[in-house]
């Protein structure tokens, strides 16, 4: 596939202190890779455990979580043992008391008819091919169920969730800070829903990262990328500092996101259907970039 040297440019927004955000430029960086082991590719996040890492996995199959290198190739697999798969859409790695885990968000819900969603924790692999489970944490959310694809974990550990946007306004939801593991939490809605109604087919959230230092995090849709300051984003403001357009990038069916300490995005999508292999871009955002810094 030839090499993507397009440019993307970013629309600045106006920021809560009243100051214009510069407009910066993202450029993709190298050609879209295919997947063949995830056609099905959803959540994708990077290690902290080892540089150079990520991982990703597929929603449905087998609970298998697969390791990448920073171009896409597939470096190992860890089969998860002791958990369920019922629709695995987001992944994150982010702090626990055993220093860095990975966090599966098993939060599918087409038809917003689950009576609760799992997040599976597990502490993050190194060079294991096999782990056991031992933590889950349970959700319900206050105001029935939500489709949702979009796991954040904050830099101080908290856990969030943010609706996809198909059943429902897209909204943000928090975790208690107290988790038990095996136990049923309400999750609290933070702040108002992001508009009044469902949202449109090309507004649907997809997947959401925190950048490494928490200050930013981003959340996608099929067709672009939305920065927002944690900050703000957490205490329940959706006020944009900036957006990707992603229409080129040449996405099946866009799925996950990821950020690096060093500002690089890594995206993952599925294949479209019928099995086909799932794909891999990444992109670095400028200096200036309203993204990771």
């Amino acid at each position: 596939m030839r090499q993507l040297l397009m440019t993307l440019s970013l629309t600045a927004a106006t920021v809560a202190n009243a100051q214009q955000v510069p407009a910066p430029r993202c450029q993709v960086s190298g050609p879209v890779a295919r997947i063949a082991e995830l056609p099905e590719a959803s959540g994708v996040a990077v290690s902290r455990r080892s540089p150079g890492r990520l991982w990703s996995h597929n929603d449905s199959g087998e609970p298998v979580l697969v390791a990448l290198d920073a171009r896409g190739a597939v470096t190992g697999r860890v089969r998860l043992s002791g958990v369920k798969l019922e629709d695995w859409e987001a992944l994150a790695v982010g702090s626990c008391p055993a220093g860095s885990c990975i966090y599966i968000g098993d939060i599918g819900d087409n038809q917003a008819a689950r009576k609760r969603i799992t997040i599976h924790r597990v502490p993050e692999p190194s060079t294991e091919d096999a782990v056991a489970v031992k933590e889950m944490f349970h959700g319900t959310y206050p105001d029935g169920a939500h489709d949702a694809e979009t796991l954040l974990v904050a830099a101080d550990g908290g856990l969030f969730i943010v609706t996809k946007g198909e059943t429902g306004a897209v909204g943000l939801y928090r975790f208690p800070r107290e988790l038990r593991p095996g136990a049923t939490h309400q999750l609290e809605r933070v702040g108002k829903t992001r508009a009044s109604k469902k949202a449109s087919e090309t507004d649907r959230i997809t997947d959401g990262a925190v950048s490494p230092d928490g200050t930013w995090v981003v959340l996608r849709t099929r067709q672009d990328l939305a920065f927002h300051r944690a900050a703000d984003l957490f205490a329940g403001n959706w006020l944009e500092a900036g957006r990707v357009d992603l229409k080129g990038v040449g996405e099946a069916q866009g799925e996950g996101v990821a950020i690096a300490a060093d500002g690089t995005v890594f995206l993952t999508g599925e294949g479209g259907g019928k099995s086909q292999p799932g794909t891999f871009a990444r992109f670095a955002c400028s200096a200036k970039a309203p993204g990771p810094r």
